[in-house]
C-alpha cells in the first residue's frame, strides 16, 4: 500500500484538471469525465482479466506503464516549463501557452498513467491484501495496510508542492517515475503469485523456509 501511493496517483489526480487546460481542454468537468472514464473502463478491464493473466503480470505491466508515463511527463514539464515555481501548483509562472505543439504529450502520458495504475496498482492491491494474510492476523494486518495507504495519500498531496519546488515540477515526476520502477523490482522479488491458489495454499507460501 506504501508504493500504490508512493507512485505519486494523487499528485497527478490533483493536478489533472492544470494538465488538461495546457492541452486546451479548458472545460474541467469535461477533464473529469475524461479521467474517471479511462479509470472506470481499465479497472473493469483488470476485473475481468485478472484470474487469466495473474495479479503478479499486472502489477509489473502496471508498474512499467506508470513508470514510462510519469518520465514522459517529466520530458514535458522540463521542455515547457524549464523553471520551478513558487504558486499552488507548477506551471504557472511559466505557463504552456495556448496550443503548445506538446500539449498533446501532456494528456497522452496522464491518460497512460491513469490506464496503468487502474489496470494493476489501482484495484490488485487491495485484492492481494486480502489473500497472503492469515486469517488470526488478517483484521490487524488489513488495518495496518489501510493506515499505511491513507496516510502516503495524505503525506503525497500534501508535500507535492513542496516537491516541485525542490525538485522542480520534471524532477518530481521523474521522482515518481523512479518509485514506479522500485513498485516492478518489490513486486517481482516479494510478491507471490495467489491466482488459482487456496488461502490455505497461500499461507503454506509463506511458511516455507526461505
Amino acid at each position: 500500500m506504501f508504493f500504490q501511493q508512493a507512485s505519486g496517483i494523487n499528485a497527478l489526480m490533483f493536478y489533472a484538471e492544470t494538465i488538461f487546460e495546457d492541452a486546451n481542454f479548458k472545460d474541467s468537468s469535461a477533464a473529469t469525465v475524461i479521467v474517471g472514464s479511462i479509470q472506470v473502463i481499465f479497472t473493469a478491464t483488470a476485473a475481468l482479466i485478472i484470474d487469466k493473466t495473474g495479479r503478479k503480470i499486472l502489477l509489473v505491466i502496471s508498474g512499467m506503464i506508470m513508470a514510462a508515463s510519469a518520465t514522459v511527463f517529466g520530458v514535458y514539464f522540463r521542455i515547457t516549463v524549464p523553471s520551478p515555481s513558487n504558486s499552488s501548483h507548477p506551471g504557472a509562472e511559466h505557463p504552456v501557452e495556448e496550443g503548445h505543439p506538446l500539449a498533446w504529450l501532456a494528456v497522452l502520458s496522464m491518460s497512460f498513467f491513469i490506464m496503468g495504475f487502474a489496470l494493476g496498482w489501482g484495484p490488485i492491491p487491495w485484492l492481494v491484501m486480502s489473500e497472503i494474510f492469515p486469517l488470526r492476523a488478517r483484521g490487524i494486518a488489513s488495518g495496518a495496510c489501510v493506515l499505511t495507504n491513507w496516510l502516503m495519500a495524505f503525506l503525497v498531496t500534501k508535500e507535492f508542492h513542496d516537491l516541485t519546488v525542490l525538485l522542480t515540477p520534471y524532477g518530481t515526476f521523474w521522482l515518481f517515475s523512479s518509485t514506479c520502477l522500485l513498485n516492478v523490482i518489490f513486486t517481482i522479488v516479494c510478491v507471490p503469485e495467489t491466482k488459482g491458489k487456496s488461502l490455505e495454499e497461500i499461507e503454506a507460501h509463506f511458511r516455507r523456509p526461505r
